[in-house]
């Protein structure tokens, strides 16, 4: 119990921030590209306490800690007027993609600190190990986070960026694809519980890309 709990605090910061992030940049893109919908609710803001999702934000990372998982979940999406747009395409492209960006700005800035925090800080130091773990958790959050809404299925981010593309017929037939979603998601998760591990392989690369991160820039402080 004492190792889940320390589990869950050493998360938490990199878990919120990430996911705040994540529909505050949607919040600001929309904005920019004139849909004033989810500013003028509130949304366009870090507050966590706007943002949480009671079943995203609390009981699937809590169920996820419990179950040896790490811990992921998601922040109550932003309402998004896309009729607003002043360019209907480019501004469903880019909102959907704001959130993923924002991720993977936010997983990059993470290595970048943990490599100068793991070169230039004494090991010695009290905080020294806590911060390297949390830091840590911080680049794959935000990596897996980022990879996992670029998955092109019916509603996730990278699906409306898709769409983005699409007219008429093969459009709608793309949509369609969104009653699968559910059963699809069901299914990965059903075998990573029976020991076969689809959830790793489905965000292997980005796992990868976090790991070449933090040795990459470990390598230019000479941590390496």
């Amino acid at each position: 119990m004492n190792s889940i709990l320390f589990n869950i605090a050493q998360s938490v910061p990199g878990f919120l921030l990430a996911i705040v992030v994540h529909e505050a940049s949607h919040a600001w893109m929309a904005n920019r590209f004139g849909d004033p919908t989810a500013k003028n609710e509130g949304r366009l803001t870090l507050n966590p306490a706007v943002h949480y999702d009671p079943w995203g934000t609390i009981f699937f990372p809590l169920m996820a800690a419990f179950t040896g998982f790490a811990i992921i979940g998601w922040a109550k999406p932003v309402p998004i007027e896309t009729r607003n747009f002043r360019k209907l395409r480019p501004g469903l492209f880019w909102v959907s993609f704001a959130g993923p960006l924002s991720n993977l700005i936010l997983g990059t800035l993470s290595a970048l600190i943990l490599a100068i925090v793991a070169t230039k800080v004494s090991s010695d130091w009290e905080f020294y190990s806590i911060l390297i773990r949390m830091l840590r958790f911080s680049v794959f959050i935000n990596f897996i986070l980022a990879f996992f809404n670029l998955i092109p299925l019916p509603p996730l981010d990278g699906s409306k960026m898709v769409s983005s593309f699409l007219r008429g017929r093969t459009l709608m037939r793309y949509e369609e694809l969104a009653r699968y979603t559910p059963v699809f998601f069901i299914v990965v998760l059903g075998l990573s519980l029976m020991g076969i591990h689809t959830i790793g392989y489905l965000l292997m690369p980005a796992q990868m890309l976090a790991n070449y991160m933090m040795f990459a820039f470990l390598g230019f402080f000479g941590g390496i």
